[in-house]
C-alpha cells in the first residue's frame, strides 16, 4: 500500500522520514488485534493514527470511539467506560452502558491515557488481558472484544516511577509503539503545512490565499512551534482572518509568534551528563562560569605543585594532570565563545613553572551587556541586515526584532 494514498484518504501532510515510519507502523499493524501505543507531544495528530490502524483493519465497519479521558471527571471515568447499573450512585437514574460494552467489535481510542486514576487502570488492564469488566454497582462480569488504541503526551516511565501509572499496563498497551515527532523536527513540512491550512481557511472564509516572504517563511521554519500542528493551525486561521494584505511580511508575522515561546539565544551547555530541565538560560551560564572556576583553581594547584617539584613535568607531571590542562585549553579557546565574554583568560604555560606572583581576579560579568554588545557587533558587521546577522548569532530573527528593541539598538 502505498503512503501517499494514506496520506491523500486521511488529510496527512509531510514527507519526513519520522512520519512515514509512523504511517507504515500504522498501516502495516493495522489488520492484527494488537494494542498500540501512539506517543508524541501535544499538537502533533495523535489522534489521526487510530483512525488509520481502524481503517484499514478487519473492524472497519464496527464502532470507533474516541474518549478524551483527560476531560472526564475521575469520579464518573469509571461509569463512562464501563457502564453502571442503576442506582449504583447518586444520580444513577437509570442503567447505562459504557464505551467498552458500546464498541464491542470494534476499536476504542483512549486519549490523554496517562490522566486515567490508577482505579480505573486495574480495571483497564483487565479489559486488555481478558477482555471482561464489572459495571459499576454490579457483580457480573461482562465479556467485551474491543481493540484499544492510546495515545499519551507524557513520559509514562516517569509516571510510573512516581507511581501514578501502572508498569504492567504500560507494557501491555505499548506493545507497538509508534511515535509521532515534533514540528520543530519536521521542518521540510512547517511550510507545507502552512500553505495547506492557508488554502484551506481562504476557501472556508471565502478570502484570497496569504502567502508569505522569503524572511517570513524563514521565519516560521525556524519558529520552536512548542503547540505543534495545531498551534501552526491556529496562527494561520488569525492572520487569514485579520490582515488585509495577503503577503506577510516578516514583521507581521512576529506579531503572531508568542515571544513566550521563542526564548532562542545562544546557550552554554556543560557535557556533564546531567539534566538541566527547569532551568534558565542564566543559570546554566552561571554553572558553566562556576564549574569553569573550579577547573582553573584545580589548575592552579597543579601548577603550584609543578613549581615545588623543581619544574620537572617528565617525572612529576602526571599524565592525567596534563589532559587536565589540555581539556582547560580547548574549553577556553573553542567552547566559550566568542572571546569578549571574557575580559581575561588563563594563560598557561609548560615550559616556564617559575611563578613570581600569583594574583585572582573576580570579574562581574554583565550578561545583558555582552548580550547588547554582541548583537550590535553583528548587525554592524552585516550593515543593519537582520536576516544575515540572526543567522550569524544563532537565533531567529523574531528574537532579534524583540532584542533590538529591548536595548535600543539601531
Amino acid at each position: 500500500m502505498e503512503l501517499q494514498s494514506v496520506k491523500q484518504r486521511f488529510g496527512i501532510i509531510g514527507n519526513s522520514l519520522a512520519l512515514n515510519r509512523a504511517l507504515e507502523v500504522a498501516v502495516q499493524v493495522a489488520p492484527t488485534d494488537i494494542s498500540v501505543l501512539v506517543m508524541g507531544e501535544s499538537g502533533t495528530g495523535k489522534e489521526i493514527m487510530p483512525q488509520v490502524i481502524h481503517q484499514y483493519s478487519k473492524r472497519k465497519h464496527a464502532q470507533y470511539i474516541a474518549v478524551n479521558c483527560g476531560a472526564i471527571p475521575e469520579g464518573t471515568i469509571d461509569s463512562e467506560l464501563f457502564g453502571h447499573e442503576k442506582g449504583s450512585f447518586t444520580g444513577a437514574h437509570d442503567k447505562r452502558k459504557g464505551y467498552f460494552e458500546e464498541a464491542d467489535g470494534g476499536t476504542i481510542f483512549l486519549d490523554e491515557l496517562g490522566e486515567l486514576p490508577l482505579s480505573t487502570q486495574a480495571r483497564l488492564l483487565r479489559v486488555l488481558e481478558s477482555g471482561e469488566f464489572f459495571k459499576v454497582g454490579s457483580s457480573k462480569v461482562q465479556k467485551t472484544n474491543v481493540r484499544v488504541i492510546a495515545a499519551t503526551n507524557t513520559k509514562l516511565e516517569e509516571a510510573i516511577q512516581k507511581g501514578k501509572f501502572r508498569e504492567d499496563l504500560y507494557y501491555r498497551l505499548s506493545t507497538v509503539p509508534i511515535k509521532l515527532v515534533p514540528l520543530r523536527e519536521r521542518r521540510d513540512d512547517i511550510h507545507l503545512l502552512f500553505r495547506k491550512f492557508a488554502s484551506d481557511f481562504a476557501e472556508k472564509y471565502r478570502m484570497p490565499t496569504i502567502s508569505l516572504t522569503p524572511e517570513a517563511k524563514e521565519m516560521l521554519i525556524n519558529y520552536a512551534w512548542k503547540g505543534n500542528i495545531r498551534q501552526l493551525k491556529n496562527i494561520t486561521e488569525q492572520i487569514s482572518v485579520i490582515e488585509k494584505k495577503r503577503e506577510i511580511t516578516a514583521e507581521k508575522l512576529a506579531g503572531y509568534l508568542p515571544a513566550v515561546y521563542d526564548n532562542n539565544l545562544p546557550m552554554l551547555l556543560p557535557n556533564d551528563g546531567q539534566s538541566h530541565s527547569g532551568m534558565s538560560e542564566r543559570d546554566i551560564l552561571h554553572k558553566v562560569l562556576f564549574d569553569m572556576k573550579k577547573d582553573i583553581t584545580e589548575l592552579k594547584k597543579i601548577i603550584v605543585d609543578i613549581v615545588q617539584n623543581g619544574g620537572n613535568t617528565d617525572s612529576e607531571f602526571p599524565e592525567n594532570d596534563i589532559a587536565i590542562i589540555n581539556k582547560m585549553n580547548r574549553d577556553v579557546s573553542e567552547n566559550y565563545t566568542p572571546q569578549e565574554s571574557f575580559s581575561a583568560r588563563p594563560s598557561i604555560s609548560y615550559q616556564q613553572p617559575n611563578i613570581q606572583e600569583h594574583e585572582e581576579v573576580e570579574e562581574i560579568l554583565s550578561l545583558e551587556e555582552k548580550e547588547k554588545e554582541m548583537i550590535a557587533k553583528a548587525l554592524d558587521k552585516h550593515r543593519g541586515k537582520r536576516k544575515y546577522a540572526a543567522k550569524e548569532l544563532g537565533i531567529s530573527e523574531r528574537t532579534l526584532y524583540r532584542k533590538i528593541k529591548e536595548y535600543g539598538l539601531k
